[in-house]
């Protein structure tokens, strides 16, 4: 090395949590879909990421399924590409920040001086809306939607039983839990739900095999175990369901005629 010079700093390559979305392939974002093409190294979960979505991965990335790994596995497997390739992603279902372990990963890597990114994806809680046709909030019905899941190998907050949060009456949308559908039933009764309030489940939403079940709370856990349906199935429970076929809605104040919005005067 000639004498004054300066050794030469290794420029780590940034890993990229990428939100692969419900399953759909193109409900992936366009920012995600452009990091999948420059990415040098992709891990996925094949268990819950469709292959489908790999479409966009150039030919000569290294890409590898993360479902038989353990967390220092994982860790040590995008540190390692990270110190080979500008661009590593790590590809997770629907949002890296729901349900996922993002901030247990980010943590090694940051520490080890790799910096991360994140790009949000389409949640299947609104996947699973859009796919039976329901809002999740309407004006002077419910403003509030609750992400929940009952407790199991991840422990709840007291607080935030399923219990507790369904006395809101809001709209809920249960990740996780549909192994147990009898519990939440069970919980959502005590919380004051009618027996006959409305439930709407969906098993893989956008995926090729999507099914749709509606029925009343009391009738749900049989018609989930009729149908065999015990993973991957979003619980949507809300006073707004069905709302499409009420008949007479009363109107957001978005497009009322009497109400002033910058871009428009209220009418005389």
């Amino acid at each position: 090395m000639a004498t004054g010079s300066s050794p030469l700093i290794e420029r780590l390559g940034t890993v990229w949590f990428v939100g692969a979305g419900p399953g759909a392939p193109d409900l992936i974002t366009v920012r995600g879909s452009r990091l999948l093409a420059e990415a040098g190294a992709i891990l996925y979960t094949g268990s819950l990421v469709a292959e489908t979505v790999l479409q966009w991965a150039r030919p000569d990335c290294e890409i590898a399924d993360s479902k038989s790994m353990d967390h220092e596995q994982v860790v040590s497997w995008l540190i390692e590409q990270a110190h080979r390739h500008q661009t590593v992603v790590r590809l997770q279902t629907g949002d890296p920040t729901l349900y996922g372990v993002l901030a247990e990963l980010a943590q090694p890597l940051e520490s080890a001086g790799i910096p991360i990114g994140i790009v949000p994806g389409v949640s299947s809680a609104m996947a699973s809306a859009a796919a039976a046709g329901e809002c999740l909030t309407l004006p002077e019905v419910t403003q509030t939607v609750i992400f929940t899941r009952l407790a199991e190998r991840t422990q709840m907050p007291g607080r935030e039983s399923l219990g507790e949060l369904a006395r809101h009456g809001c709209t809920l949308c249960i990740f996780l839990s549909i192994d147990r559908i009898e519990a939440v039933v069970e919980q959502l009764l005590a919380a004051g739900w009618s027996a006959d309030a409305p439930v709407v489940v969906v098993y893989q939403a956008t995926w090729p095999d999507e099914r749709i079940l509606r029925a009343p709370l009391t009738e749900i856990a049989a018609r989930c175990r009729a149908a065999k349906i015990e993973r991957q199935a979003m619980i949507l429970v809300s006073p707004t369901l069905g709302a499409r076929r009420w008949g007479k809605l009363r109107h957001s104040k978005l497009y009322d005629p009497s109400f002033p919005r910058r871009f428009r005067q209220a009418g005389g």
